[in-house]
């Protein structure tokens, strides 16, 4: 496995980029990206193409936005 994409927020604590393939309740598939603090299945090694990682003002979490 890759080394998993990390980010350190501004709490100094480090997220892990992870991505999964869910099912809608239309049927429909659509991938999600979330950040986990550890290194699961499905973790990537880098951002994806067209995101950017920002941090919740709130709770420092970090979530990736589409680029603009």
């Amino acid at each position: 496995m890759a080394d998993a994409y990390s980010y350190t927020n501004s709490k100094d604590q480090t997220y892990y980029l992870h991505t999964r393939e869910v099912t809608l309740k239309n049927g429909r598939v659509q991938r999600i990206y979330f950040f986990a603090r550890d290194v699961r299945d499905g973790s990537l090694d880098a951002v994806p193409a067209g995101y950017e990682v920002v941090e919740t003002k709130r709770t420092g979490m970090p979530v990736l936005k589409k680029s603009k």
